[in-house]
């Protein structure tokens, strides 16, 4: 199964990155996973489940710890490359 999680972190500062949201896009970047994207307003990354919750797992004790006071997400279900090939035939 693969996912694809989107979140973010807060408090935003414009100015410069705060500590929970460079803690978040280490965590993301180096969990292995594929098509990772990290902005100023949100954040996605996709992979196999057991790395994507693992990923969120980490996202979540380690940017409270470094200062987050709130991290909203979104985990999604999507399809394998096979699976929407063989469903468009």
């Amino acid at each position: 199964m693969r996912l694809r999680v989107e979140f973010t972190t807060e408090p935003f500062d414009l100015d410069e990155a705060p500590a929970h949201a460079v803690v978040a896009r280490e965590i993301v970047t180096s969990a292995g996973l594929d098509a990772v994207d990290v902005g100023p307003f949100g954040n996605t990354a996709e992979g196999g489940a057991d790395q994507v919750l693992a990923a969120v797992g980490a996202l979540l004790r380690d940017t409270l710890e470094a200062g987050a006071t709130r991290v909203s997400l979104q985990v999604n279900v999507i399809a394998e490359a096979a699976e929407s090939e063989g469903s468009a035939r």
